[in-house]
């Protein structure tokens, strides 16, 4: 088990006023111990104790051994809500977690009404979102394959070729390039599908001269995420959606350009949210314009006006403003920060510029 990440949990439960937290999300739980578990519809947790005496609660058909906790075995003929009871104190304030289930916090509350349950998620995943040396140098990894494999589609992509087409080469590329498979389903999108933020890959739709190319893809490496967008044109591009490209590159930069330690992600936010409103685009951009990502592609935290908390070295998330008109196109420019000691890195190195493809 990682004997310092979960140190520096204990930390934040300590300052949260917590002495018990229950850990449920697979993520989580692997990132803490390195079990890998799918539990399906099965109790899974991690009781994580300020005292240091933690549990883990598993299910006999959890392929698991040797964790380096005390462990608390059961099957599924038994009362799983007792299991919990007898592994908690029920007198005492218990942290939960963002993804555990109704299924089992509903009855634990109905058999112990004196129990005080409270939103402990955060103490998880503020760790987990300042990675560690060895996380950043997966998820740079991811990236540089991410990198790799955008460079090979922008010159397999042919006028004629479907959505779906590309999205396969891409996929393909990414297993031959070392990667375990994608972080999310890869978006292809042409001409006026591109307005659609996360349209799906077609099998018929076929690239048209003039159209744009909108690609977000993302693999994984040993457990940790890539993502990245760019928007290319086929044979030629219209200048109103090459002017709408460039602000969208310049709303990306001017955003980057404020990551650094200390800065309120909020702010970061504000800097491409102005530019998109002074040219007009904000009523085509109603999203936040990023997100943070490591074992998932999405987790916990945001680059949004809601977000005030500063940025800290270590965190990675997206930028990714976007211009999305329907009926006609859609303009996406998307890069990986990572928030350094004294700046920032940006993770994906493919120019943001658009180009003629095809």
């Amino acid at each position: 088990m990682s004997n310092v990440r979960i140190q520096r949990v204990i930390e934040k439960m300590k300052k949260k006023g917590l002495t018990q937290l229950l850990v449920s999300d697979p993520f989580s739980i692997k990132f803490l111990t390195g079990v890998n578990v799918n539990p399906g519809e099965r109790l899974y947790a991690l009781i994580l104790r300020t005292n240091g005496k933690h549990t883990f609660l598993l299910n006999y058909l959890f392929f698991v051994k040797d964790t380096g906790f005390e462990e608390v075995w059961f099957g599924d003929t038994v009362d799983q809500i007792k299991i919990i009871i007898d592994n908690i104190d029920t007198k005492e304030t218990l942290g939960i977690d963002k993804t555990w289930p109704a299924r089992f916090l509903i009855p634990l509350q109905e058999a112990c009404p004196e129990l005080k349950v409270v939103w402990g998620s955060d103490c998880v995943d503020y760790v987990r979102a300042e990675k560690d040396p060895e996380e950043v140098a997966l998820m740079k990894k991811a990236s540089q394959i991410n990198d790799s494999v955008m460079l090979k589609v922008k010159d397999f992509i042919k006028e004629g070729m479907t959505e779906k087409e590309v999205a396969e080469f891409i996929d393909n590329e990414y297993l031959k390039a070392g990667a375990e498979g994608v972080s999310f389903d890869t978006i292809v999108c042409f001409g006026e599908n591109a307005a659609d933020q996360h349209h799906m890959p077609s099998e018929t739709r076929k690239l048209a001269a003039g159209e744009c190319i909108l690609i977000d893809m993302g693999c994984r490496y040993k457990g940790y995420c890539s993502d990245m967008t760019r928007t290319y044109y086929c044979k030629s591009a219209d200048p109103e959606q090459t002017f709408a490209h460039d602000i969208v590159r310049e709303a990306v930069e001017r955003a980057e350009a404020l990551c650094k330690p200390g800065t309120p992600i909020c702010e970061i936010d504000k800097a491409a949210r102005d530019l998109m409103d002074e040219h007009g685009y904000l009523k085509y951009w109603t999203n936040r314009t990023g997100h943070f990502i490591g074992q998932e592609d999405h987790e916990y935290g945001d680059v949004s006006p809601l977000n005030t908390n500063p940025a800290v070295p270590g965190m990675i998330f997206s930028i990714e403003p976007g211009v999305y008109i329907p009926g006609k196109y859609g303009v996406r420019v998307e890069d990986l920060i990572l928030i350094t000691e004294d700046g920032h890195e940006i993770l994906n190195h493919v120019d943001k510029k658009w180009e003629i493809v095809g």
